[in-house]
């Protein structure tokens, strides 16, 4: 990919933004990106690049309830359904609170807005973004944004391309942890190894990745950086809709 043309992030965004949009993930190994990369190489893509750098570090906190409604409702495959954290752009700064519903047909909507990094609790004008978010997505009994606090945290590296129908991201790294005690221990980490998270954004038509992700026998894996994360390290929790995927791919 060090050969294949640049795309700036002003241009990424304006030609795909995809703030509403069909995400499918694949969790595969390095031959199989390799198999992947050479194939999409027809279709010309590009790849994101700021001041010189194509791959970007990120950190992203989860925040739940102490009873986990978010993590109970992906469990239990909710229709309709919510995720909200804050996502740290490593390498390029800045952060943004994220505010993820799930709407009919899988479609995937997010809005977001600058925010500072959380500790315990959201500041009052993003508490009130997320609890307006919350209640335009007219879901079921929806949380108060003062329930909400930090239980996971995910680091990866991401790199981004830019094909003629949809984005095409590759994180790499992935790692999760727990939020910090109160009492300032450390909890364990766990992590994917050398396995490749793939995700396609794109609309409700499958993209050229996906098909030919597809042609070569796969099919998207049910994986959560959140939710798959937490039943990694909470093995208590009920793992159903991920439970192949972590005694296939992550069982190590």
């Amino acid at each position: 990919m060090a050969s294949w043309p640049a795309v700036g992030l002003d241009e990424l965004d304006d030609v795909a933004a995809l703030q509403t949009r069909v995400d499918r993930k694949y969790v595969l190994g390095p031959a199989e990106v390799t198999a992947l990369l050479d194939g999409v190489r027809a279709d010309r893509p590009r790849v994101l690049e700021i001041d010189g750098r194509r791959t970007f570090a990120y950190a992203s906190t989860y925040l739940d309830t102490p009873d986990l409604t978010t993590f109970h409702q992906a469990a239990r495959r909710r229709r309709r359904r919510f995720k909200v954290r804050t996502r740290t752009y490593v390498d390029t700064g800045g952060t943004f609170l994220e505010v993820k519903t799930r709407a009919a047909r899988g479609v995937t909507v997010k809005e977001r807005r600058p925010a500072d990094p959380v500790t315990l609790t959201l500041r009052d004008d993003d508490a009130a973004f997320v609890d307006d978010r919350l209640a335009a997505a007219r879901l079921a009994a929806p949380p108060s944004s003062a329930d909400l606090v930090p239980v996971l945290t995910s680091r990866y590296r991401r790199t981004t391309l830019l094909l003629p129908d949809a984005r095409l991201t590759l994180d790499t790294a992935l790692t999760w942890s727990l939020a910090p005690r109160p009492d300032g221990g450390t909890h364990p980490v766990a992590d994917v190894g050398d396995l490749v998270v793939v995700e396609t954004k794109a609309g409700t038509a499958p993209s050229s990745a996906d098909r030919l992700l597809w042609r070569a026998g796969h099919r998207p894996d049910r994986i959560s950086k959140y939710a798959t994360g937490l039943t990694l390290l909470r093995p208590e929790l009920p793992d159903h809709p991920w439970r192949r995927l972590r005694r296939d791919r992550l069982a190590a």
